[in-house]
């Protein structure tokens, strides 16, 4: 009995009898005599020979599976690539796998996992954006600068470009950190530092500091951070360090304040956190002090100190004339009579020291000893007095309170009651007083007018009696006022007749 067997173009065929592997059949037509023969088919577009007992056909028939088959066996420490075709085919450790020669161009490499994870630059370009399991690929861009980590352990620097990594059994990845940022967060920097110096060497400029030092750090000469003691930080190679020294004087000089207070607003705000800056105006004066103790005073301009270690104060002194108002202020005269004032001081601050660690409220201290001043020259001194002289009061209060601010470093240049509020009722009664004393002076006055009137009148008849002519003057003076007053006029007899005897009395 013949068993005819018809293989593919794409197929090959392995041949068994009784389950015996005899041969490998390429495409064709195949006649076998018996009943047990029978054949395993595998479609040759898919390159990879799944073979069953594949170890052991290999032990039997190495040579006859060879012709036809490329076996990839690769050890526990061993990883492969198979290009078939234009694919590539990921082979982890340990294991054995066969490929079908001929119909596609296959080829096989292996690659020792103890000697290198990285793979190769030309493989890498190969398998560009393929996913093969095991392998895990990272693009470099040329501003940045990889770190390759695996199982969470820094490995090297990686610089741009592609790179691939067997990722079989273990993690393998990769931090990337930006060149354009000259001081970027480096991840578990001081593992870095004390773990791996020649990357740090190679790539950084390492910022140490002690107890009593601080770091300014420059990129292209602008401020990019401020180190305080006892840190320690990595930066890019290109990044400037300052390292200043403030064990002996904690200030800033001149350049580093125009820098760091007055320069840029982001360099401002980077290094306020770190700075006490004091600011005096001009016309004023500063005091400045280091851990409650005073140091020295403060001229008009920017000041600035580290902040590190010490507390500062810097109280800032205004050394002009200033005023205080007294408002409001009731108080009773000695004659029990309520009134209510208002002062005005002017005063200004001689020595800042002195009154600083005298007082703890220059303002409020003043005020209240012009309370007192104010209340001891009134309550001395009746209402009648207080009204008639001012002036007693202001020079009371004046003395009294110069004496009081002499041990402050305090000038007091004047001293003026504004206002005097008189309750309504004393308003009224002032207001009666004066009403009378008032109309008393007005009947004064009419009295010696009307007497003074009298007397001219008196003179005037003494003078028309010895003169005629001045007598009939006066006459026609008050016919003149009359005929003002009517509108018509009855002379008897003519006009001529009057002037006539003007004339005549003129003659006389």
């Amino acid at each position: 009995m013949w068993k005819t067997f018809y293989i593919k173009p794409n197929e090959i065929c392995i041949l068994y009898h009784r389950s015996d592997f005899k041969q490998i059949l390429p495409p064709g037509t195949y006649s076998y005599f018996g009943r047990h023969w029978q054949v395993k088919s595998y479609d040759l577009n898919q390159p990879e020979a799944k073979i069953e007992n594949l170890e052991l056909l290999l032990k039997n028939h190495s040579a006859d599976l060879q012709k036809y088959l490329l076996v990839v066996r690769t050890a526990f420490n061993q990883a492969a690539l198979v290009r078939c075709g234009q694919n590539w085919v990921r082979v982890a450790p340990n294991k054995l796998v066969a490929f079908w020669r001929g119909f596609i161009e296959v080829e096989a490499h292996v690659f020792n996992l103890d000697e290198s994870w990285e793979i190769p630059t030309e493989f890498v370009q190969q398998i560009r954006g393929m996913i093969l399991n095991g392998i895990k690929t990272f693009q470099i861009s040329e501003y940045e600068i990889g770190l390759l980590y695996v199982q969470n352990n820094f490995v090297r620097p990686l610089e741009p470009g592609e790179y691939a990594f067997w990722a079989v059994n273990r993690d393998v990845s990769v931090r990337t950190l930006s060149r354009i940022i000259p001081n970027p967060d480096f991840p578990l920097e001081d593992v870095l530092i004390e773990r791996h110096p020649e990357f740090v060497a190679a790539y950084c400029e390492i910022v140490q500091l002690q107890n009593q030092q601080v770091a300014i750090a420059r990129y292209q000469g602008k401020v990019i951070s401020i180190l305080p003691p006892c840190s320690r930080q990595l930066f890019w190679r290109g990044v400037a360090v300052e390292v200043i020294d403030i064990s002996t004087d904690a200030k800033l000089p001149s350049r580093l304040v125009a820098e760091l207070v007055s320069g840029l607003p982001e360099t401002s705000a980077l290094s306020c956190r770190f700075l006490h800056i004091c600011e005096v105006p001009t016309q004023y004066i500063g005091l400045l002090y280091i851990n409650q103790e005073f140091q020295t005073q403060l001229q008009p301009g920017k000041h600035a100190w580290w902040l590190f270690g010490c507390a500062i104060q810097t109280p800032v002194f205004d050394l002009r004339q200033q005023t205080l108002e007294v408002s409001g202020q009731d108080i009773l005269s000695q004659d029990k009579v309520p009134l209510r004032l208002n002062l005005t001081a002017g005063f200004r601050i001689l020595d800042p020291l002195k009154a600083k660690n005298g007082l703890a409220d220059i303002t409020g201290y003043l005020y209240k000893e012009l309370q007192f001043a104010l209340r001891g020259a009134v309550g001395e001194r009746t209402l009648d007095a207080l009204l008639e002289d001012k002036g007693a009061i202001d020079q009371s209060i004046f003395e009294y309170i110069r004496q009081k601010t002499a041990d402050y470093g305090i000038e007091v240049d004047s001293v003026g009651v504004k206002d005097i509020i008189l309750p309504g009722e004393i308003r009224t009664i002032l207001s009666k007083v004066v009403e009378a004393e008032k109309a008393a002076q007005a009947n004064v006055v009419r009295r010696r007018e009307e007497t003074a009137a009298t007397r001219s009148m008196l003179n005037t008849a003494k003078v028309m009696e010895d003169n005629p002519v001045a007598l009939r003057l006066k006459e026609l003076e008050v016919l003149e006022r009359i005929a003002e007053k009517i509108e018509k006029i009855q002379v008897n007899g003519s006009l001529d007749s009057i002037l006539t005897e003007l004339i005549q009395i003129n003659r006389n």
